[in-house]
């Protein structure tokens, strides 16, 4: 074996998946009750301004809008206000015709999910999706069931599948993985500052008090001097 500065052909890139955020909605909200309401929509935008800032291919999507579900959280909508919202009277997303033309249409092989509730709308097209042939990642922070014991069995069940298990902030850093990337850079942090916890935080903080010495790249290309 022979150490290549590549990366793993596991981790994610902007442009090799597709992002399916699942009925992030305020009547499925109301019954979640293993991740706080504060807490999911904080992952939930930190998962859609990820997609925004790397471009990532996105599609929306949401039960009974109108008659029962209610609109889809607006932190996702504002993080990607041109992303057609498809409602749907399928619990299996993977199901509706119209989420298969999307899907289609985009021609990526990784689907990532995220959305409420786990143990339905997740493993639903999760395992849908396994079983024909596409890689599936889950992104477990921004997702959640009526129960912890709820979406822990899910999860484990897509995992006994092949799913793959991540969070809001990997997913993030995921993309960006090299500071060094100057486009994305300032975004990344600026998205990581806002919604990115005590990591954010310390972002927050270094930048105050060391300006722009503060920097992952130039802290990296310095030590390389």
């Amino acid at each position: 074996m022979t150490a290549k500065p590549e990366p793993g052909r596991g981790l994610l890139n902007p442009h090799d998946h597709t992002l399916i955020l699942i009925d992030h909605q305020s009547q499925m909200a109301f019954a979640t009750k293993s991740i706080d309401a504060v807490t999911l929509r904080n992952n939930a935008a930190l998962v859609a301004n990820a997609a925004r800032v790397f471009g990532v291919s996105t599609i929306l999507t949401t039960v009974a809008e109108k008659s029962f579900s209610g609109p889809i959280f607006h932190e996702i909508k504002d993080a990607l206000p041109g992303v057609e919202v498809t409602d749907r009277t399928t619990m299996n997303t993977w199901e509706d015709p119209a989420i298969a033309v999307r899907v289609n249409a985009i021609g990526q092989g990784r689907v990532v999910l995220a959305g409420l509730w786990t143990g339905v709308c997740i493993v639903g097209p999760a395992l849908s999706a396994l079983d024909q042939g596409f890689e599936v990642y889950v992104i477990a922070d921004a997702s959640g069931d009526v129960s912890d014991e709820a979406h822990q069995r899910a999860m484990e069940r897509m995992i006994q599948a092949g799913a793959r298990p991540m969070t809001s902030l990997q997913y993030l850093l995921e993309l960006q993985r090299d500071w060094a990337r100057s486009a994305t850079y300032d975004p990344v942090v600026n998205v990581a500052k806002e919604l990115g916890g005590s990591y954010g935080l310390g972002l927050i903080y270094a930048k105050t008090m060391l300006g722009e010495h503060a920097s992952e790249a130039g802290a990296h290309a310095a030590a390389a001097e």
